[in-house]
């Protein structure tokens, strides 16, 4: 089966075909900047001229980057709060004309890990944590998603921890790897007081370069490994939302009005 997949962030949108029975792209991904204000109809515009750039036809599977609960947009960290509250799913799906289904963004990065990624087998308590303009979370017991976790809004030194650790962070306070790697400790700790995960994917852009600084990272007890697919993971996840078994909580358009 092969499925369009949109992973929308904070700073750019992504796109590429997948075959969601493998977890490989069909093409090479392409890539738009978000628009600034993030507003709904800027953000669709951009969607459907990725629709259109590979010229797709089916299942389309978008990731937003907040809470989605049946198709809905709850929250909007990183974009405009215009999305609060918009039956994102409905919306899209009308924009490209095509079925749609909408789920967190890193709920879709840790399912494609866990499937076809670092996360292979894992049992226990895994968390996948997604380091980009904010840090978003996907929580897995024993395989099984528990969707909507917003673990990068836990307040460390009393602020959301993404505004201390995660990529935009580091760019944004021009941190050294060891600085950052000791923000990026830190809130792990915090994680682990409440959660006692055994492992930990860390992904988004910044696991590119994850031999700079998860070494750094001595203080965590659960072992910590980069995500296997990198910053496409979104993207295939977000494709294999589109399946006949989705993820718990989405709710999929079928990009006709009624």
């Amino acid at each position: 089966m092969h499925a369009l997949g949109i992973d929308i962030g904070g700073s750019g949108i992504k796109a590429a075909p997948v075959d969601v029975t493998t977890g490989k792209l069909l093409a090479d991904r392409l890539k738009v900047d978000t628009p600034r204000p993030a507003v709904p109809d800027q953000v669709a515009d951009q969607v459907r001229e990725l629709t259109t750039a590979f010229n797709w036809s089916g299942q389309v599977g978008i990731t937003f980057p907040g809470v989605v609960i049946d198709g809905v947009t709850r929250t909007a960290a990183n974009l405009d709060p215009a999305w609060i509250g918009l039956n994102t799913a409905e919306f899209l799906a009308k924009a490209v004309g095509n079925p749609v289904r909408v789920l967190n963004d890193a709920d879709a990065a840790g399912m494609a890990e866990m499937t076809f990624g670092a996360g292979v087998g894992e049992q226990g308590t895994v968390l996948m944590l997604t380091f980009g303009t904010g840090i978003g979370s996907a929580l897995f017991i024993n395989g099984i998603l528990v969707p909507n976790t917003e673990f990068g809004h836990i307040e460390v030194r009393g602020q959301d921890a993404e505004k201390r650790a995660s990529e935009r962070a580091k760019e944004l306070h021009n941190m050294s790897w060891a600085k950052w790697a000791g923000h990026v400790e830190e809130y792990l700790q915090h994680i682990e007081a409440v959660f006692w995960p055994s492992l930990f994917i860390v992904g988004g852009g910044v696991s590119r370069q994850s031999e700079k600084w998860v070494p750094r990272l001595t203080g965590i007890r659960a072992r910590i490994v980069p995500a296997a697919m990198l910053n496409d993971a979104g993207i295939v996840g977000a494709a294999m939302a589109t399946s006949s078994d989705p993820v718990p909580g989405t709710s999929g358009a079928s990009g006709t009005d009624h």
